[in-house]
C-alpha cells in the first residue's frame, strides 16, 4: 500500500490521481497506523519549510516518518517533502529538517534576474544510474515550482542537476529514499514514469 502523508499542506489530491492514472491506488492519511502499515510512503509538499515542519510536529508525524525512513522501504519526497529531508533550510530563518541527506536548503539568489519562484518546464540531468528514473532519457523536462534549492554535501547522493541560473540537484537518492524538486504528478507522461517506477520498488 502506497500512502501519502496528510500534513495539512501540499498538493494531495493531485499526487493521489498521479498514481490512479498509472493504475496504483494511494491513500492519502495521517494516521500512525497507515504509515505504520505502509509499504510505500510519499511526503509531497507546497508551502513553506518552517511551517511544514510544525504541522508534522503538532500532528505527531515526525517520529513515525523517521521510523519509516529507517525502515528501508521505498520513500519518495516531492518538492517541499525533498527539502524535509535535509539538515536545514534558511526559509525565514535556520530550521531544523529530518537530516537524512546530509546538506543545507538554500534561497535562489534575487540578484541573478531571474524571475523566482523558479516556474515552469526545465530539463533535468541524469549524474547516475537509480530505478526511479530508468525508462526516463538524460534531458527530460519536469515540471517545477520552488525559490529554493537544496545543497547536499555529498555528490554520492545526487540523481539529477538543472540549470536555472546556476546548477543545482533537482533529486536526490539515498538507500530507500529518493525525493525530486520538480513535480512528477503535473509532468505528464514523464512524471508518471518516475510514479510507476517508485511504485514498482
Amino acid at each position: 500500500m502506497i500512502v501519502i502523508v496528510d500534513y495539512g499542506m501540499g498538493n494531495l489530491r493531485s499526487v493521489q490521481k498521479g498514481f490512479e492514472k498509472i493504475g496504483t491506488p494511494a491513500l492519502i492519511s495521517r494516521q500512525l497506523h497507515d504509515i505504520e502499515r505502509a509499504d510505500h510512503l510519499v511526503l509531497p509538499g507546497v508551502g513553506a519549510f518552517p511551517e511544514c515542519m510544525r504541522n508534522l510536529d503538532v500532528l505527531g508525524l515526525i517520529q513515525p516518518i523517521r521510523n519509516f525512513l529507517d525502515s528501508g522501504k521505498p520513500f519518495l519526497g516531492i518538492c517541499l517533502g525533498l527539502q524535509l529531508l535535509f539538515d536545514e533550510s534558511e526559509e525565514f530563518g535556520v530550521h531544523q529538517g529530518f537530516g537524512i541527506i546530509p546538506g543545507r536548503v538554500r534561497a535562489f539568489d534575487r540578484k541573478m534576474g531571474l524571475k523566482i519562484p523558479h516556474m515552469g518546464w526545465n530539463q533535468v540531468s541524469v549524474k547516475r544510474t537509480s530505478p526511479l528514473f530508468d525508462g526516463i532519457a538524460d534531458g527530460t523536462y519536469f515540471y517545477f515550482v520552488h525559490s529554493y534549492y537544496v545543497d547536499p554535501n555529498n555528490v554520492s547522493d545526487v540523481l539529477t542537476e538543472t540549470d536555472y541560473g546556476i546548477t543545482f540537484t533537482s533529486s536526490v537518492s539515498r538507500h530507500n529514499v529518493f525525493a525530486v524538486q520538480f513535480h512528477p504528478e503535473k509532468s505528464q507522461e514523464a512524471g508518471l514514469r518516475i510514479l510507476r517506477n517508485f511504485a514498482a520498488l
